[in-house]
């Protein structure tokens, strides 16, 4: 497969920004993509000047409000269709779903579903926040991120399973089981898009259905992603 170079840098340089949410300076940058300062500084000046990036006050570079709205024209698309894979996730496992993101640090949920025919259900709103350590949502994700020494058993454990299951980790009694989202190829590892999928029961959880129906569910929204 043939790649037009100059573009192929550009979005890469693209995908190396999006990791570095405090800024990166253009010598670093330049060295990431292993390319003369000089070319980088082009690379650089285009995509500023279409607002995909912007300078902060000492210099370094991060993404700018052209990303965002890029992002923002996708995001419709997979809250309406992701909302529904949620919605049924909730009621095959009797369980709250959720789909929730990576941010620096924390996890935070992004978009929440409850089950239809059931009297007793976990409170997760959308907006909360956690240890991206702590619970199966950030487990999850990290799962998916390459091996390191610093890797808890937890998260081997997920990665080896395809799902992580944690007990009154973040609330008293709750169950929480969640697989992680892959990003397509070309994303590389922006982790500012980093995701999972799960659901959270305070008792009576079928552990083995959850398990398996979270996993089709990320399944599934990788390829809403993807399309």
């Amino acid at each position: 497969m043939s790649t037009l170079q100059t573009l192929d840098r550009g979005l890469r340089a693209l995908d190396i920004i999006a990791q570095f949410p405090n800024g990166i300076s253009v010598a670093d940058l330049a060295r990431e993509l292993d390319v003369h300062r000089a070319i980088c500084y082009r690379i650089v000046s285009t995509l500023e000047a279409h607002s995909l990036i912007a300078r902060i006050e000492d210099g370094r570079i991060r993404l700018g409000v052209g990303a965002a709205v890029l992002g923002s024209c996708f995001e419709p698309q997979l809250n309406r269709d992701g909302q529904s894979l949620l919605h049924s996730l909730a009621n095959t496992t009797r369980a709250t779903a959720f789909i929730s993101v990576a941010q620096g640090q924390d996890c935070v949920v992004l978009m929440v579903a409850e089950p239809e025919d059931t009297l007793i259900r976990v409170g997760y709103r959308t907006g909360t926040r956690h240890p991206l350590d702590k619970g199966a949502a950030g487990i999850a994700i990290l799962a998916m991120r390459p091996d390191a020494a610093s890797d808890s058993e937890e998260i081997k454990r997920a990665r080896k399973d395809g799902y992580s299951l944690t007990v009154g980790q973040l609330e008293h009694g709750a169950i929480g089981i969640a697989s992680g989202i892959a990003l397509p190829e070309n994303l590389g590892s922006a982790t500012n898009l980093e995701r999972s999928v799960g659901v959270v029961a305070i008792d009576g959880l079928d552990t083995e259905l959850a398990a398996q129906a979270v996993m089709t569910t990320a399944r599934e929204l990788e390829r809403l992603i993807s399309a």
